[in-house]
């Protein structure tokens, strides 16, 4: 069973950077896409940033331009550096990674913004 790991939330204020982390407990081949989403309280849970196997991106027009999205050092690990962070970004964010054959997310990890 492939767990995913995710560190880095915590209390920020408004105008500072957090870093997420998201590592596969076990090693998958037919990686596909890993992704980054969030779901503040009453919200449904959205898109925040894509990166695929072949390293193309795509990001929410929420967070382009202060979001980044890369692969990890490590084999299906993802990165998400969010700076210029806002009150609205407040969520707890959640990691997915997708294959082939199936679809895994993480626990999620808080992400507070104060104004």
């Amino acid at each position: 069973q492939v767990q995913l790991v995710e560190s880095g939330g915590g209390l920020v204020q408004a105008g500072g950077s957090l870093r997420l982390s998201c590592a596969a407990s076990a090693s998958i081949d037919s990686m596909i896409a890993m992704d980054w989403y969030r779901q503040a309280p009453g919200n449904a849970r959205g898109l925040v940033a894509t990166i695929t196997s072949g390293g193309s991106t795509i990001y929410a027009d929420s967070v382009k331009g202060r979001f980044t999205i890369s692969k990890g050092n490590a084999k299906n690990t993802v990165v998400l550096q969010m700076n210029s962070l806002k009150p609205e970004d407040t969520a707890v964010y959640y990691c997915r990674l997708t294959t082939a054959k199936y679809t895994y997310w993480g626990q999620g990890t808080q992400v507070t913004v104060s104004s």
